[in-house]
């Protein structure tokens, strides 16, 4: 199995190297990464600058763009053979609920699955990053019954997220849908030392909500999250109501 390992938290991550370890047990493992963090970025591409790619000593391509543009380069063209499966991670932090619209970690996936590679998006929901390492062993038993079969479903990613435990303190996995969560006080507005006007985004509370079933509510419960997500964005209870609108110009 051709394995295609990267992430958007850049080639030196701790999380990259414990899932390219766990990947290796698996398959043979290519890891095109970006040459810095990339956090946020969601889905965006590298239109009006070159890339350039880079490889390390020991063998790692390191390329100056998103996640995406990892992806897109890794499999149209450095890597001499297609990937069997695409895996992102792991994150330095979790990617639950309205997180996948931002995330360049689930968003490498994306692109993988976009071009019809089946893929796996994993994030950490732990402050430990140092202990990352520790969810190596889980990671390989894991990723065997999620990538080694022939059931992989069409047109979807696999978004996993490990909670904030020690990997011997797990509940167990649990299939999960989206939650909710929404930001309070995230933007800051300040002056620099020139006295010129600025805007920060980021930090603030974080409000969750969700069903039973949500993400964020097994990751707080101690459950490994499985969270199939669909590229087809389409609502289709609305389809026949929004015709109704009789829309026309």
């Amino acid at each position: 199995m051709q394995i295609l390992v990267t992430n958007d938290d850049g080639y030196l991550a701790r999380g990259l190297g414990t899932l390219a370890r766990a990947a290796a047990q698996i398959g043979t493992v290519h890891v095109v990464a970006p040459d810095r963090e990339q956090s946020a970025t969601s889905h965006s591409l590298t239109l009006h600058n070159p890339l350039r790619v880079r490889r390390t000593d020991d063998g790692v391509c390191v390329v100056d763009g998103t996640p995406t543009d990892c992806v897109m380069l890794a499999i149209g063209d450095i890597l001499e053979q297609r990937p069997d499966v695409v895996l992102s991670g792991v994150n330095h932090g979790a990617n639950l609920g309205d997180d996948v619209l931002y995330s360049g970690t689930v968003a490498a996936a994306m692109e993988a699955t976009i071009l019809g590679i089946p893929a796996v998006a994993v994030s950490y929901a732990g402050r430990d990053i140092e202990g990352i390492g520790q969810w190596e062993e889980v990671l390989v038993r894991l990723l065997k019954q999620l990538v080694v079969r022939e059931d992989f479903p069409q047109a979807t990613l696999l978004n996993v997220n490990l909670p904030p435990v020690g990997p011997d303190l797990v509940a167990g996995v649990r299939v999960t849908t989206l939650g909710r969560r929404a930001y309070v006080e995230s933007l800051t507005r300040a002056r620099d030392p020139s006295g010129r006007e600025y805007y920060w985004i980021g930090g603030g509370e974080s409000r969750w909500w969700g069903g039973p079933d949500s993400d964020f509510r097994a990751v707080h419960s101690g459950y490994v999250s499985v969270t199939p997500l669909h590229m087809d964005l389409t609502n289709y209870r609305l389809l026949e109501g929004i015709a109704r609108w009789d829309l026309a110009l």
